[in-house]
Formats: C-alpha cells, sequence, structure tokens
C-alpha cells in the first residue's frame, strides 16, 4: 500500500506539492501501519456473530460486540474502522466493549449526510440509547476522539468516563503542516481513494467508496472549530492520551490539559490536589503507532478500572 500511494503521489510537481505530499502519507498511510494482518482479523470479524446493526438517525450503524462487563464504546480513527488493533481484545477481557463503525467507515454505508464530528456524536448517544446502555464509558482516536467528544459535549447524560486518544480542541492544535494538508486531503481523494482500495484494508472492506470517503474526510478536516469554551465545561471525567511524537502539537497538549482543570498546581506529598481528570503521553511512540501500542489498554484498564474498584 506504502509504495502504490507513493507512486501516484509522486510526479514533476512543485516543491510545494512535494512537501504537502509528505504530509498526505501521514495522514493516509497510517492505515498500511495499523493492518499489517488486516485481511485475517476481517474474515474473522465478518464471520463472527457479533456483527450487529442498529438503524439510528436515518444511519445504519455496523457495530460489533466484545466480551462482558461494563459497556466501553470503542470510536476508531479515520479511515481505517479497526486502528485499535489487538488493543480490543485486551479492553475487552475486563468489559464489554463496542466497536461501531462510522458513517461511510468499514461496514456503516454512507449517507447524503457530510461527516461532521456532531452529527456522529449524535449517532453514538442514539447507539448508547438503542442498546439501553444508560450512562457508559466512551473511547475515540483521532477523528474518533473528535466524535466521542462531541457525545460528551451534546449528550452529557450518555457518557460515564471519557477516553481521549490524540485529540484536538481546536484546528490549530494540529502541526501547521498537518492543517495545510488537511485542506488539500478533498482534491487529492481522487489519487488517494485507488491506492487504499487496492490495500489489504480495501480488499478487507470491498464496499467502501475509497474516494468519497477520502473526499468527506477532507471536508470535515479542513473545517476550523474550537471546543475550548466546550472542553471546560466537560461533565464526564476524561483521560487525555498522546503520543511524544504526536501529530498534535506539544503546546496544545498542555492547554488542552489545562482546559480540564490539570497543571494548576503542585498535587501535594498525599496526592490529595491532584485534578479529577488524567493525562498520559506515551514515549517513542507516534500519531499512527499510538492505537495499537501495548501501554495505551494499560493506561485505559487503568483509569476505566478505577471507576469499576468505586463501584465495587
Amino acid at each position: 500500500m506504502k509504495h502504490t500511494i507513493t507512486a501516484a503521489l509522486a510526479s514533476s510537481a512543485p516543491r510545494e506539492d512535494r512537501m504537502l505530499r509528505r504530509d498526505f502519507l501521514k495522514t493516509a498511510m497510517a492505515t498500511a501501519v495499523l493492518t499489517a494482518t488486516l485481511p485475517v482479523q476481517a474474515k474473522k470479524t465478518l464471520a463472527m456473530s457479533n456483527a450487529h446493526f442498529a438503524d439510528v438517525n436515518g444511519q445504519h450503524l455496523f457495530y460489533s460486540v466484545h466480551g462482558t462487563g461494563k459497556p466501553l464504546i470503542l470510536l476508531h480513527g479515520g479511515i481505517n474502522p479497526d486502528s485499535f488493533g489487538s488493543n480490543l481484545a485486551e479492553l475487552a477481557k475486563g468489559r464489554q466493549v463496542i466497536a461501531p463503525h462510522l458513517q461511510a467507515h468499514g461496514r456503516t454505508p454512507d449517507t447524503d449526510r457530510p461527516l461532521r464530528s456532531e452529527t456522529m456524536g449524535d449517532d453514538v448517544a442514539a447507539l448508547i440509547g438503542h442498546l439501553n446502555l444508560g450512562k457508559t464509558d466512551v473511547m475515540g482516536y483521532s477523528l474518533g476522539s473528535g466524535v466521542a467528544l462531541q457525545t460528551a459535549i451534546h449528550h452529557p447524560d450518555v457518557v460515564d468516563r471519557l477516553v481521549l486518544v490524540s485529540a484536538a480542541m481546536r484546528q490549530d492544535g494540529f502541526y501547521p503542516e498537518g492543517v495545510a494538508a488537511f485542506k488539500q486531503l478533498e482534491a487529492k481523494a481522487v489519487t488517494l481513494g485507488p491506492g487504499v482500495k487496492a490495500s489489504p484494508l480495501g480488499q478487507a472492506y470491498p464496499d467502501v467508496d475509497w474516494t468519497n470517503l477520502f473526499r468527506k474526510v477532507g471536508d470535515l478536516t479542513k473545517r476550523p472549530f474550537d471546543l475550548s469554551a466546550d472542553v471546560a465545561k466537560l461533565q464526564a471525567r476524561t483521560l487525555l492520551v498522546f503520543a511524544d511524537a504526536d501529530a498534535i502539537r506539544p503546546e496544545h497538549m498542555m492547554e488542552f490539559w489545562k482546559a480540564l482543570a490539570g497543571g494548576q498546581r503542585d498535587a501535594g506529598i498525599d496526592g490529595s490536589l491532584r485534578p479529577a481528570n488524567e493525562l498520559a503521553i506515551l514515549p517513542n511512540t507516534t500519531h499512527y503507532t499510538l492505537p495499537v501500542q501495548s501501554m495505551l489498554s494499560e493506561i485505559v484498564e487503568r483509569f476505566l478500572g478505577a471507576a469499576l474498584k468505586a463501584v465495587g
């Protein structure tokens, strides 16, 4: 897949376009990094009896169910509905993991509706209601983190604990070259789509219109947003997780953390002054390897598991 997309983007274009090519690869190439064994995994998923659909908000939303216990809604990143790799199974060892495919991704068909984090957040809240889960934990990565955040902002009654993996609360939370790439992604969809269609990811999900998906993701990610005020009002206890070499600027990570009342003071010798929310930065990790990093499931389970112990 890497060579397919690289060849598709290579040209005698000016230097500026060649620089942007590198950033498009960062957006699209994560699918190759995260899905080395995807064909085998996908066949198992398609054959499993845990595959379900829910008709909510005009969407025929696919979701799979893994494990038992307190539910966790797990929201994948952009393009790749299997972003978390083996971490899904790890998280399902101690709880019930419900993994939807967001609009136009994987086995959830697209509709005429544009891709927006707000409306996909409404879908997640509707799914929670459809399954009668009550107040449940929600975790999202990258695109999924934006959806998880919007779910918690607009539907606080259905979100218990919130885990945001590589999330930004403003568009400029990404590095400038990333923002520039987002603004060009829609135009590059016709080049990127066929490359992914020919990849293992494309073979696993043959019904996806990859060119259309890249267009719609590009239309979403090019739009400026600022959720700072909403983040400061979040009711859900929240864990932020970043990579030490993330697509998110480190300054923005700290802004996000401070918006959640973190980084305000020394927690005290007994830790009694520490904030309710938590922050983790995983070493030797990038935006693209973060969701499959084994430390991620350990950190998340510790955060979510504390709530289970408190209830018990």
